[in-house]
């Protein structure tokens, strides 16, 4: 398995890992003791746990089972990811959903609320869970879960999200919630939720789109085969002359996610460092085959 992974990926799944440990540690410690729930397929373990435990009696002591849950839910989806996502996919989502299981076991919720506040305790656990996820966003793992199904669908269908995904998921756990709990409890549930997302797409720049014009003298069909084959993005070119000095150069033309910004501007540095770079933030792609990765 290693052997998919160079040093580099393996610094990447090591921060992953550590993400998932600080996500489990913001739920566990400031969410769970005042009884409210995630979203996704943690949030079903955690649903289906109440059940066991509060509903069929069922006596697990101080062990909270709603990690083991969440992983039984993903095993029929890494034989989907597997098949039809490819292996280095299957391998970063299996090493993160396994670490997402063993965090959620071993950090113990307290039996008393350190916050007791809903409000303040939503703050402070969206803050610390939605960190830990975009890390983990970040080092290009995935959570399992409604991201599998998310990307399943996005190859099958282009229109389709991981977002929209995570938005029918989420909708489907919180219905559950209101049939099963009070309404405070939905409410401070998707209150957690929406900061926890908010922070997650600060720390995570993947859906973030960045329009890149490039103007360049030389090595123009270096820095276009850098953008097509390693960070898998199209590109557009035409020749055109500077309007001050009359000499010809080329421009390049493409979209990429923001966390792929600095890998872009370190390879174009090494290939032509006298290359003229405009970026552009925040654009929109609503239409043709633009990838939103996880």
């Amino acid at each position: 398995m290693l052997g998919i992974f160079d040093k580099k990926e393996l610094k990447k799944v090591v921060l992953a890992i550590a993400g998932c440990f600080l996500f489990a540690l913001g739920v566990n410690i400031f969410t769970v003791p005042i009884k409210l729930y995630s979203g996704g397929f943690i949030g079903i373990g955690q649903i289906v746990r109440t059940l066991l435990v509060d509903y069929a009696h069922l006596n697990l002591g101080d062990i909270d089972i709603a990690g083991i849950i969440y992983f039984l839910l993903n095993v029929p989806l890494f034989i989907l990811a597997y098949r039809s996502l490819g292996q280095h996919f299957f391998w970063k989502t299996a090493i993160s959903v396994v670490a997402m299981t063993v965090a959620m076991t071993i950090i113990r919720s307290p039996s008393v609320p350190i916050i007791e506040d809903p409000l303040a305790a939503c703050f402070i656990a969206g803050l610390i869970s939605g960190t830990g996820v975009g890390i983990t966003l970040r080092q290009g793992a995935s959570g399992g879960g409604q991201d599998i199904l998310g990307v399943f669908f996005l190859k099958k269908y282009s229109n389709f999200s991981v977002g929209k995904m995570a938005l029918l998921v989420n909708f489907f756990v919180y219905f559950v919630c209101l049939l099963l709990f009070d309404v405070p409890t939905v409410i401070y549930s998707i209150i957690f939720t929406m900061i926890q997302s908010f922070v997650i797409d600060k720390v995570h720049f993947q859906n973030i789109c960045i329009e890149v014009t490039i103007f360049t003298k030389e090595k123009e069909d270096e820095i276009r085969n850098f953008i097509q084959e390693e960070l898998g993005r199209g590109t557009s070119y035409w020749h055109a002359k500077g309007g001050y000095t009359d000499e010809e150069n080329t421009i390049i033309y493409t979209i990429i996610s923001k966390h792929e910004l600095g890998t872009l501007r370190r390879r174009i540095n090494n290939i032509n460092p006298t290359a003229f770079v405009v970026t552009k933030e925040n654009v929109s792609v609503d239409l043709g085959n633009f990838i939103k990765k996880i």
